[in-house]
């Protein structure tokens, strides 16, 4: 079985970010929103499609943890990380 990789992507509606999250026998797209971005990653509003993507990298690492942590929740779902999902108690 093949599976297809979804490399990070600005999204056509330039509303958030896609990327792919391996699990196992099946790659999961996600969606980071814009809004989280600008919000918990200090991306300028109105910034170029370049500079979403360098925030995105630069903190993906901690991206990537919420949305495995969202994945154990919802399994079944395509998750889609919100300014909520990084909000401290």
């Amino acid at each position: 079985m093949e599976t297809v990789e979804v490399e990070p992507h600005v999204l056509a509606n330039r509303r958030g970010v896609a990327f792919g999250l391996e699990r196992p026998n099946s790659m999961v797209e996600c969606v980071i929103t814009i809004a989280t971005l600008e919000i918990h990653f200090w991306l300028e509003p109105g910034a170029s499609d370049a500079r979403i993507m360098k925030t995105f990298r630069d903190g993906y690492g901690r991206i990537r943890a919420i949305a495995e942590r969202k994945l154990l929740v919802h399994p079944a779902a395509r998750p889609e990380l919100t300014p909520d999902d990084f909000a401290r108690p």
